[in-house]
């Protein structure tokens, strides 16, 4: 949690250990920072702005996307079965994971919008009309609800 508090009276900076003379203090884990001090061990990304969020593990100061790159789960995606990365943004259809370009129907590579119906059958991503033809191929009726 950052927060900003009005100086009182000089504090050292955690990151660089000289005094912070700037008028607000950045405080960051119970210390003091200078803003451009407070970075991500790994890209060096300011985590100083109010309101950032950052995280701390194995002795290091991270930003969001660097913390899920060296803690976070990996998995490969239902559709064309490569690697997501941790930090992915992704899309979930009951236990499968995709990557957002996967997520369309798999038999007409229909994107998918917000709001959009979309049908899991025989874990293959469809949209209505495959999902409708495919049932009347069947010999089923789709019913509307």
């Amino acid at each position: 949690m950052l927060t900003v508090q009005p100086d009182t009276k000089p504090k050292g900076c955690a990151g660089c250990n000289r005094k912070i003379k700037d008028r607000y203090l950045l405080k960051a884990l119970d210390k003091y920072w200078h803003e451009d001090c407070l970075k991500c061990a790994c890209c060096e990304c300011r985590l100083g702005e109010v309101g950032s969020t950052l995280y701390t593990k194995a002795n290091l100061i991270l930003c969001r996307r660097d913390y899920l790159r060296l803690f976070g789960v990996t998995g490969n995606c239902a559709a064309c079965s490569k690697l997501i990365p941790a930090f992915e943004m992704v899309m979930r259809a009951k236990e499968n994971v995709y990557h957002l370009d996967c997520f369309a129907c798999q038999l007409c590579n229909q994107r998918f919008c917000v709001g959009d119906k979309f049908f899991l059958k025989n874990n293959m991503i469809l949209c209505q009309t495959d999902y409708e033809e495919g049932l009347m191929k069947e010999g089923y009726s789709p019913q509307v609800r």
